[in-house]
């Protein structure tokens, strides 16, 4: 039986929280609780952010991962909402 070149569409993406998820994110156990935590690449960082382990900026081009928590009691929209950008070491030492 031939096989088909044809490409098949991806599935379609659902809301927010399912296209931020997809891709390199990872779960971790930090102090108890459950975080995804997804890398952000130097091309992708276009904002400045304030990394709550050691207050000072991440400016835009600078690697880093964003973390939120994975077993919070007000559902995935509101943990994606309270999403933090942590710079890579600080997040390892928290």
């Amino acid at each position: 039986m031939p096989r088909s070149h044809r490409r098949r569409p991806d599935p379609p993406l659902g809301d927010s929280f399912d296209r931020f998820v997809q891709g390199f994110s990872r779960t971790e156990i930090r102090r108890g609780a459950e975080w995804t935590v997804q890398p952000v690449s130097a091309a992708q960082a276009q904002k400045t952010y304030t990394c709550p382990g050691c207050t000072r900026d991440i400016p835009p081009g600078i690697a880093h991962i964003v973390a939120w928590r994975a077993d919070g009691v007000l559902g995935n929209a509101a943990d994606l909402a309270a999403r933090r950008h942590w710079h890579t070491h600080c997040w390892k030492v928290f």
